[in-house]
């Protein structure tokens, strides 16, 4: 029942802000055009519920000749390759507003394990083991207010299963107030590899 329920939450929540925030998002699409060359938004193929790939779709935060399929953790010199507003973007998690659109397709949740990259072998198969991969993938999740990018994979993993094995309403409410926060004070969030932090 609560699938059902999700859907049709993640439906019209997504709708509404699509709408409610349409002169924010054209504002942001500006921005982005405005201070590097390139186009606003940026596809990236991501894996989904079951190990189906679908293209995610992001405000464009870095130059048009960064690596196109590396995580920025693995970057060297991550901070090089971000534009100027796109560190703003990253920081404030703006970025993941277009999103939305993917959410509305069916293709996210709100709610669920952030969308592992389609070459991240690793995490896909930890997330497997632990039933990970038995939902689908959400803007925020657990691991993104327990530790977010200071979480090693295994963690990431773990807290993933336990929200797919545990997921409800009153534990996507908490997730999503949580994300406020955690967005608000930047907990967690790192950029670039260990060396250049």
């Amino acid at each position: 029942m609560y699938p059902f329920f999700k859907r049709t939450f993640d439906l019209a929540l997504s709708l509404a802000l699509l709408i409610v925030l349409s002169p924010l998002l054209g504002l942001l699409a500006l921005a982005v055009r405005v201070d590097s060359p390139g186009p606003a938004l940026f596809r990236q193929r991501r894996a989904g519920r079951a190990g189906r790939e679908f293209m995610i779709l992001k405000f464009r935060s870095m130059r048009t000749d960064a690596p196109l399929d590396t995580p920025t953790h693995m970057l060297s010199e991550a901070s090089s390759c971000i534009t100027r507003v796109g560190g703003f973007l990253r920081r404030t998690s703006l970025d993941e507003l277009p999103q939305l659109v993917n959410i509305l397709k069916g293709e996210m949740s709100f709610v669920g394990p952030r969308p592992a990259l389609w070459n991240q072998f690793d995490l896909i198969e930890a997330r497997e083991r632990s039933g990970a991969n038995d939902v689908s993938p959400g803007l925020t999740g657990l691991a993104q207010i327990e530790g977010r990018d200071e979480l090693p994979l295994d963690r990431k993993a773990e807290l993933d299963g336990e929200y797919a094995r545990t997921a409800c309403m009153s534990l996507d409410m908490r997730i999503l107030l949580r994300t406020f926060r955690t967005v608000a004070r930047e907990e967690g969030f790192r950029e670039g590899s260990e060396e250049e932090r």
